[in-house]
């Protein structure tokens, strides 16, 4: 069974660092592979690399970094190339840029308690601010604002990737992002 896009979409999965967006992506990228939809993934850990050298984590340097990310998912899906921004973008303004940007945007948040964060912490980002490396670490030293009216929301903490990525695919089709054949 392959899938055709009407138009190209993005999918924001935002929350906490450690709370799971990644393998939900990867579990979303998956399950969109298997229905013949190619989406391209805007990993912000990936993309600072490229876009901020020396990366500092504060608010004038993440506005830009974000603003950034946004027009290179705005680019791609107005080239019909799906986006999914996998970012914790902690004020809702960037992710609220995005859906103002492009016209086919879903919000995932995946919501998992800060304790169950820490204690995952596969990056060593917490353990960072702990030791004082860091003093910019969203949900610790600076605010995550999260979704005020996501589009569905993810248990970070119980819900399995695969039932959670297939949940989003079920919202996908439901706003017609894309249809069987």
């Amino acid at each position: 069974m392959k899938s055709r896009i009407k138009d190209a979409f993005a999918v924001w999965v935002t929350g906490l660092p450690a709370s799971g967006k990644s393998t939900l992506v990867t579990s979303l990228k998956a399950q969109l592979a298997d229905r013949g939809i190619d989406v391209a993934v805007l990993e912000s850990d990936v993309l600072r690399k490229i876009l901020t050298l020396q990366p500092r984590y504060d608010e004038q340097e993440r506005d830009a970094f974000y603003r950034q990310m946004v027009y290179i998912g705005t680019l791609l899906t107005q080239h019909g190339v799906p986006v999914i921004f996998d970012a914790t973008a902690n004020r809702r303004l960037y992710r609220d840029l995005a859906r103002g940007e492009i016209p086919r945007f879903m919000e995932v948040y995946v919501d998992c308690p800060l304790a169950t964060c820490i204690a995952r912490d596969p990056k060593g980002i917490y353990r960072k601010a702990r030791e004082g490396e860091a003093d910019t670490v969203p949900g610790l030293q600076s605010a995550y604002e999260p979704p005020e009216k996501p589009d569905l929301i993810v248990d970070g903490d119980r819900e399995r990737p695969e039932a959670a990525a297939q949940r989003v695919m079920i919202k996908l089709a439901e706003k017609g992002y894309f249809r069987d054949n």
